[in-house]
């Protein structure tokens, strides 16, 4: 586990709500993933050409990035890919713009994006 003090960035993804129902963030992956396509051309990528950032963020139903309500029950969830700055999200999809924090980077092994 690595600890990174991150400035503002965007990410541009799916958005659903604890109100969708259980399993709805696992619905979210799988609509990002199924039409990556879509916004692969706005992903910031690094001096390798590789994405820097594949993102699971969460905020409080009022978009102010607090914990999710009622005891960690009830919030939103954007399942995305980090973007460059002045990247536009298409239709059906939602672009968040994270402030800046410290995150805990975790690599995936499970083939997301």
């Amino acid at each position: 586990m690595i600890k990174v003090i991150k400035k503002a960035f965007v990410v541009i993804g799916k958005e659903g709500s604890t109100l969708d129902g259980a399993g709805f963030i696992q619905k979210l992956w799988d609509d990002a993933n199924g039409h990556f396509s879509e916004v692969a051309h706005l992903a910031k990528k690094d001096t390798n050409g590789n994405i820097v950032g594949i993102w699971g963020a969460m905020s409080d139903s009022s978009h102010a990035f607090n914990a999710w309500e009622d005891g960690f029950s009830r919030g939103l969830y954007l399942a995305g890919v980090e973007c460059v700055d002045n990247a536009e999200a298409p239709a059906g999809w939602t672009k968040w713009i994270i402030p800046g924090y410290e995150y805990i980077v975790v690599e995936n092994h499970n083939g997301a994006f």
